[in-house]
C-alpha cells in the first residue's frame, strides 16, 4: 500500500492558522503557509487552495479528520490532517508552468 504524504493543520504559538506538508524534508523545511489569523478558521477552499499553491491536493476521497491534544487539563490543541499528492505542475500553451 502506497504511503501518502500528509497535510496538517493547526495553530501555531502565535495564535495564526498555519498549513503544512509533511515530507521527508526536516519539519522547517517541510512546504507551509501562514494564514496570518487566529479567527475564522481556514475555510475549505482555502485549504484546498494553499495545497494546491504549495503543489499538493487531497487524495482522492479524502476529507480533513480533526482531533484534539490536551497538553494540559485547561489547554486543548485543535488540528486536522488530511492525505495529500502531489500534482503536477500546470501545462500552459504547451509547456509546463
Amino acid at each position: 500500500m502506497e504511503s501518502l504524504p500528509q497535510a496538517r493543520m493547526g495553530t501555531q504559538a502565535s495564535g495564526t492558522w498555519v498549513l503544512y506538508v509533511l515530507t521527508d524534508a526536516p519539519l522547517l523545511e517541510s512546504p507551509g503557509h501562514d494564514f496570518g489569523r487566529s479567527a475564522p478558521m481556514p475555510t475549505p477552499e482555502e485549504r484546498a487552495q494553499v495545497l494546491a499553491s504549495l503543489g499538493y491536493g487531497a487524495a482522492d476521497g479524502a476529507e480533513w479528520e480533526w482531533h484534539e491534544t490536551r497538553h494540559a487539563p485547561a489547554a486543548a490543541h485543535l488540528w486536522a490532517g488530511i492525505p495529500v499528492r502531489p500534482t503536477p505542475p500546470a501545462v500552459i500553451g504547451g509547456s509546463a508552468a
